[in-house]
This record gives structure tokens, C-alpha cells and sequence, in this order.
């Protein structure tokens, strides 16, 4: 075999271990003899150290650019930049509207493969991930990250306007409404406005006569879960919100509010 030969052999059949190296100044050149650029340990703190195993230049190529924080693979329409081409290829989805990845299911079709995935476990109730503090477990990551923070009090999202802090970022762009003034749901049946879905959805009840809640000891439905709640205390006997100038207490808060308005004003 000839000089060439091995060396396009080796070429195509490399593996990269990366090795620190923050108490040396070796050179590390074998980007050069791939893309023609060289890579200093000065630059990275880290250097290539290059074995003959098994695995593609094409693997080769994108540990290198992940090392060197490359991107070299563009998009025309918006010239974000990725590292590998199956990123790009992904991302381009979000212009062209394409969702290759259907449910065998049901209808529903996704973009990336790891949506489909997410929504497959509403089919099969699969729940892998779970709170290693209770006995939560969750269909995906992202919500189990954000119950932890029931745990930990953490709240990332912060309202440059009060100073309210918040475990989600939904309940931020919610409460940034109360300063904004935004209604942004609308009713197409009456044009009445609000500042949360959940509102205008509890709304179109008034207009549907839909009544979901229902009482388990009666039967008695209701348009929305705080009436059924209230309405349960009738059973129970429980009266939550008591008078702080004398003994009486209520099953309501509005109750409370009138009984101090009548006799302690």
C-alpha cells in the first residue's frame, strides 16, 4: 500500500479522544490536514488525540467543530448558524412548516423526531422521569424540571417591572399583562377580552352551558372548579375563612368580606 493510500485511509477511519491538556503547549494539527486550520492548545485548553478505531471522518468533523465551537452550516433564510448539518436541516423545519414525523395513532404530525417521541407517551402513559424527592414522575424532562422548583423555591423568572419572581415562564408572561394592560384572547361570541386563555376558556361556559364539574355526592355540575370546590364545603361542613374580630367563619370569602362590612365598619 502506498503512502497516499494509507494516508486517505487513515483519514476516513479515526477516532478523536480529547485530552486535557492546560500544562502543555502542544500544537495539535490534525484539522490541517482535514480543513486546513489549526487548533492551539493556548486556544482551547484542550488537544486531539487521534487513535485508528472506528469511527467516520464525519464524526471526526463534528467533534472538531465542537471543539473549536464552529459553525459552519448556515441557514439562507435567517442566517442562524449550526454546528452540524442535521441541526440546520432540523431548524429549517420552522420556515417550511414540514412535520415528517407522524403518530401512528393519531393525527398528529411533528417537526422533530423527539416531539414525536414527547407525545407518544400520552398513548402509552409512560412517565420516565421522576422527582427524586416525592413520588412525581412525568411523561417529559422539562416538566419534571419544573416541579423540582416546588422543592427548591427556585424562581428563574423575574418581572423587570415589580420585581415579582416566578417558577415559570408562562406565569411571567401572564402576570406581565397586568402591566401592559394586554388582552390578547378574545371571545368570537360576545368580543369580551382577557389576559389569560384560562379565562376566556371558563368564559365561553356562559355561552356553551357547558358544565364539566361535577359534585360527587350530589351530582350538581358546575362551570368551573372553584364553584364545585366551594360548593363542596356545603357536604364537608368546612368554613376555611374566619373573622379576625370575632368567631365567626365562612365557607366563602365573600361571605367573610360582607359579614365585616355589616358589623365590623
Amino acid at each position: 500500500m502506498g503512502e497516499d493510500m494509507r494516508r486517505q485511509w487513515s483519514l476516513k477511519r479515526v477516532s478523536v479522544r480529547l485530552v486535557d491538556c492546560r500544562n502543555t503547549s502542544e500544537m495539535v494539527d490534525i484539522s490541517n490536514s482535514i480543513s486546513g486550520r489549526g487548533l492551539t492548545s493556548g486556544e482551547t485548553n484542550q488537544h486531539l488525540d487521534i487513535e485508528k478505531k472506528s469511527i467516520s471522518k464525519t464524526k471526526l468533523m463534528k467533534k472538531l467543530h465542537r471543539h473549536t465551537q464552529e459553525k459552519p452550516y448556515g441557514c439562507e433564510l435567517c442566517g442562524r448558524n449550526f454546528t452540524h448539518s442535521g441541526n440546520l436541516a432540523a431548524y429549517q423545519r420552522i420556515h417550511t412548516g414540514e412535520k415528517p414525523y407522524g403518530c401512528d395513532q393519531c393525527e398528529s404530525i411533528f417537526a422533530h423526531l423527539g416531539s414525536l417521541v414527547r407525545h407518544k407517551r400520552v398513548h402509552s402513559g409512560e412517565k420516565p422521569f421522576g422527582c427524586d424527592q416525592c413520588v412525581m414522575t412525568f411523561a417529559n424532562l422539562g416538566n419534571l424540571v419544573r416541579h423540582k422548583r416546588v422543592h427548591n423555591g427556585e424562581k428563574p423568572f423575574g418581572c423587570d417591572h415589580c420585581g415579582i419572581y416566578f417558577t415559570q415562564l408562562g406565569n411571567l408572561v401572564r402576570h406581565k399583562r397586568v402591566h401592559s394592560g394586554e388582552k390578547a384572547f378574545g371571545c368570537d361570541q360576545c368580543g369580551i377580552t382577557f389576559s389569560n386563555l384560562g379565562n376566556l376558556v371558563r368564559h365561553k361556559r356562559k355561552h356553551t352551558g357547558e358544565k364539566p364539574f361535577s359534585c360527587d355526592q350530589c351530582g350538581k355540575t358546575f362551570t368551573n372548579l372553584g364553584n364545585l370546590v366551594a360548593h363542596k364545603r356545603i357536604h364537608s361542613g368546612e368554613k376555611p375563612y374566619g373573622c379576625d374580630q370575632c368567631e365567626k367563619s365562612f365557607r366563602h370569602s365573600g361571605s367573610l368580606s360582607e359579614h365585616k362590612r355589616k358589623h365590623h365598619t
